[in-house]
């Protein structure tokens, strides 16, 4: 028993033991985000996927690319302009930039402030991009080739 006890406390991943509270932890984040395949599964299926999506990005950044059927709603505006744009009844889910931003976190945050139901969409705008779903800029509709790195090259389901 020290032998185990001493290579998992030199072990940088075991040194802090699993906790036992994880179904909870785990469960508690499925509650408050959402997975970039799952919102584009939800919004393709056919009838209303229950959700809005919220896009809190800046108006530059909107009309550089955006999903299609988000409502655009920067964060600073949340307070000011929320209950004329969306039903408190709906949940709303949040995105920005991508991972390295916490604009759909302040903008989940202001929303459930004002007592909405919010989640905020892992990945942001750049992981919808990088899947290959399509989105929309002041041009028009695109689409990119799904990056092999974020998302299964030959099926639409990552098994996950």
């Amino acid at each position: 028993m020290t032998s185990q006890l001493t290579a998992s406390t030199a072990n940088p991943v075991l040194r802090v033991p699993p906790a036992s509270a994880a179904a909870a932890y785990f469960g508690a984040s499925l509650a408050f985000h959402a997975d970039v395949s799952d919102v584009a599964a939800a919004l393709a299926a056919d009838g209303d996927p229950g959700f809005v999506v919220l896009d809190s990005r800046s108006t530059a950044s909107w009309d550089q690319g955006h999903i299609p059927g988000a409502v655009h709603l920067p964060t600073a505006l949340i307070a000011e302009q929320a209950r004329d744009l969306l039903d408190p009844a709906v949940p709303v889910v949040t995105y920005c930039w991508g991972p390295g931003c916490n604009g759909a976190t302040r903008a989940a945050l202001a929303l459930a402030e004002l007592g909405y139901q919010v989640k905020e969409m892992l990945g942001g705008f750049e992981y919808w991009a990088r899947e290959g779903f399509e989105f929309e800029t002041w041009e028009g509709r695109e689409r990119r080739t799904a990056d092999p790195l974020t998302a299964p090259v030959d099926s639409d389901d990552c098994g996950c």
